[in-house]
């Protein structure tokens, strides 16, 4: 599905992204007698390089058609770029920040994409190959049938939670997320949680409230289940939403003059039968203390009475054995799996 085009003129407007004050970002497009074939953008997160100690230039929103000349000048353009900046390494596709759109899909071409995940034809991974990229990681999505009851093992370990640990769910109100700084409470979460994960760099302060009023205000905040422990603290988030991907493909990557009106319709009357669950993350010193089992005895009634009837998590690395073990009582399916490429520059 398409990106709507506000979001990407917003990544090279300077005053709207400040991801600029620690990343350089540089778009390159390709053409051929006159005609664009292609694009690609060159990124250089100086804070992630620092914390993974790395010279990894990333590769972001490429796209071009079925000719090998074309995708090794996108990235011959990137790769160069980088080494006049010092770089050793070309990786992608990768965004600015690890809630960007990442991964090129290696499999299941066939089935339709989400809102926070990259689409590609299937001739770009013999490209990747045949330019001489390795994998770096896989990323695989968790597929699952919601059933009408919560599981008895999650059910048990939520109560444990509560009874014996003193965890509770609680649903955050506008003023609670805009007012009163629980918004800024879970990306300091997200932070803490993520900083082992590949490629992570923490958001900065004017990245939170960048992500907090272009995105999280749109999400029905019945889906978005935080828990607290006895002290009130953040220690578990979950954020999901009704899935966007068919109004995304009628808007046509425009809000103007109607593509407004498919994503509001979703959004607000007439949601379809599946559900995006775009994250988890829980506070490493609560890990394995049923913070996911208290997402799921919250969300499985939540999801039957919104209707959906199956749900898709974003991207998750294949080898987060204790994220993806999780999911095993709904019987899940791993589909879509996505790739990092890496080589030398």
């Amino acid at each position: 599905m398409p990106d709507l085009e506000s979001d990407i003129r917003d990544l090279f407007d300077q005053r709207k992204n400040p991801a600029y004050g620690f990343s350089l970002i540089q778009p390159f497009v390709a053409y051929l007698d006159g005609v664009a074939v292609g694009r690609i953008v060159g990124i250089i997160n100086r804070k992630a390089n620092e914390k993974w100690q790395t010279r990894n230039v990333r590769f972001s929103l490429i796209e071009f058609i079925d000719d090998l000349r074309v995708s090794k000048a996108l990235i011959d353009a990137v790769s160069e770029w980088g080494q006049s900046q010092g770089m050793e390494a070309i990786h992608g596709p990768l965004g600015i920040t690890d809630f960007d759109k990442e991964g090129m899909l290696v499999e299941d071409f066939h089935l339709m994409g989400s809102i926070n995940t990259v689409y590609n034809p299937d001739y770009y991974p013999r490209h990747m190959e045949a330019l001489g990229f390795n994998k770096e990681v896989d990323w695989v999505q968790v597929h699952i049938n919601i059933p009408k009851e919560v599981p008895a093992r999650y059910a048990r370990t939520a109560q444990y939670a509560r009874e014996q640990i003193g965890l509770r769910v609680i649903k955050l109100t506008d003023k609670d997320i805009y007012q009163r700084g629980y918004g800024q409470k879970v990306f300091d979460l997200l932070n803490e949680a993520y900083k082992p994960i590949f490629g992570f760099s923490e958001l900065s302060a004017a990245q939170v409230k960048v992500f907090l009023d272009k995105y999280l205000r749109f999400i029905d905040n019945e889906l978005i289940p935080v828990v607290v422990n006895a002290k009130q603290e953040v220690v578990g988030v979950a954020i999901s939403m009704g899935s966007l991907s068919k109004a995304m493909q009628k808007a046509k990557g425009r809000l103007w003059p109607f593509g407004w009106w498919p994503l509001l319709k979703t959004l607000k009357w007439s949601p379809d039968d599946n559900a995006e669950m775009l994250l988890v993350a829980v506070r490493p010193d609560y890990q394995g203390l049923g913070v996911n089992a208290l997402f799921f005895d919250d969300q499985i009634p939540v999801f039957n009475k919104l209707g959906f009837k199956w749900a898709e998590t974003g991207p998750q690395l294949e080898d987060n054995l204790r994220e993806l073990t999780q999911w095993k009582p709904l019987h899940p399916e791993y589909v879509k799996r996505r790739r990092c490429y890496i080589k030398k520059i």
